[in-house]
């Protein structure tokens, strides 16, 4: 996997994708807010500075406050690969939250996606 241009990615411009395809499968805004909080830490104000700030990926989780403690909890495969077994620190932590996501689209019960 060549990472390095995934990084660069800007979060604010696959943010929207995120919440078009929740909503597309009934879900909202508000579930992949309380997804991507979940994983990251952020507060609600230090998610839309993020968005706002338009951080890089990179950018977005080396500023994160503390990724969940749970977060070994999320297995599967997303995009082709099983998001355990990813060996790039920060690729597995993207691939965290794309599997979160699409857990939600998926209809999963949000207390099953939080690892509660």
């Amino acid at each position: 996997m060549k990472n390095d241009r995934v990084y660069k990615i800007l979060f604010s411009s696959v943010y929207p994708l995120y919440i078009q395809k929740a909503e597309k499968k009934g879900r909202t805004k508000e579930e992949v807010d309380i997804v991507t909080k979940w994983l990251t830490g952020y507060s609600d104000e230090e998610l839309k500075a993020q968005i706002e700030k338009k951080a890089d990926f990179e950018t977005f989780f080396a500023e994160a406050p503390k990724l969940n403690q749970n977060v070994s909890k999320i297995t599967g495969v997303i995009c082709g690969y099983r998001v355990e077994e990813i060996e790039d620190p920060l690729m597995q932590k993207i691939r965290y939250l794309d599997k979160l996501v699409d857990e939600l689209a998926k209809g999963k019960k949000m207390e099953k996606i939080l690892r509660e």
